[in-house]
């Protein structure tokens, strides 16, 4: 009789020649010569791509009516220029205070307090559900609702009444829909990131006796960052985009001071390549700062 062995590599019954003729070193050598199969509709879909973006750039640079020398000369223009800082001014401001705001909103969402937890969540309804568009137009003629405002006790006597239409110009108006607006967004985005902490990080943080806004501040939120800062940068892109909106309530911002100068001189497209230029500039700079800043704050970075 033949009796068989188990091969201890192979894991099954057989003759030792045979096991170890078609064992793994065979396998492993067939899958380092084996090549990927040939994939022609990717090199066809690759073509086509290169034969459409050689067509845009030959039609930007051989069609006069760009005007490029008019786009030269106006690109680093006073106007355009004071307007660039107005969109780089709103940003900032919109961004920072609607971060402070939708942290807020976030910290009552998760406070347990159903009175705290109803407001947060009406507010971000509200704020997300109705257009940026419709918010500035709102506050730009509040004064139509509230000709005055006043200060004093609530549900009491006024110490001092103002003039809404000279309280609340155009540009303040336009902060405040840019900050209230960019809060319900955020709020969502620090939420999310908040719920990403294991609850065991908290309660460890209890346990020793740290108040909640020692743990929320050093425990938290910097683990929460990873989760926060790519929609959050996603966010701040969109923002300096979306304030070419004021432009509609009569802001001066990077979009309007192309506006006025091409009302003069009736050269459109070429002041709005200007407007487009600096917007491709700046976001591409967003762009970069995000990568970096997501680096380092990843999971596993180097402090």
């Amino acid at each position: 009789m033949v009796s068989l062995r188990t091969d201890p590599r192979s894991g099954r019954g057989g003759a030792p020649g045979k096991a170890l003729a078609g064992g793994p070193g065979r396998d492993g050598a067939d899958a380092a010569l084996a090549r990927p199969r040939p994939r022609p509709s990717r090199w066809v879909a690759a073509a086509a791509g290169l034969v459409l973006l050689t067509m845009a750039l030959n039609a930007l640079a051989t069609n006069d009516a760009f005007r490029w020398d008019v786009v030269a000369r106006y690109f680093t223009a006073d106007a355009v220029l004071a307007g660039l800082g107005t969109t780089l001014w709103l940003t900032a401001v919109a961004f920072t205070g609607g971060f402070v705001l939708g942290t807020a909103l976030a910290v009552m969402r998760l406070s347990g307090n159903p009175v705290l937890t109803s407001l947060s969540w009406g507010y971000t309804w509200l704020f997300r559900s109705v257009p940026m568009l419709v918010q500035l137009l709102f506050w730009y003629n509040i004064s139509l609702l509230y000709p005055k405002l006043s200060l004093g006790i609530p549900f009491g006597p006024a110490f001092t009444e103002f003039s809404t239409e000279r309280v609340i110009s155009s540009l303040t108006a336009a902060v405040i829909g840019l900050v209230l607006h960019e809060a319900g967004q955020l709020a969502e985005i620090v939420r999310a990131g908040v719920l990403s902490v294991g609850r065991d990080q908290t309660e460890a943080a209890e346990a020793m006796g740290l108040s909640s806004w020692r743990i929320f501040r050093r425990i938290v939120l910097p683990q929460a960052m990873p989760a926060i800062l790519p929609p959050a940068g996603s966010q701040i892109i969109g923002l300096l985009k979306g304030t070419s909106i004021v432009s509609v309530i009569a802001v001066q911002d990077l979009l309007y001071a192309t506006q006025l100068i091409y009302n003069r001189n009736y050269l459109v497209i070429p002041l709005l390549l200007v407007a487009t230029l600096w917007y491709l500039l700046l976001t591409t700079l967003l762009g970069i700062a995000q990568y970096f800043v997501e680096r380092r704050y990843a999971p596993g970075a180097r402090p």
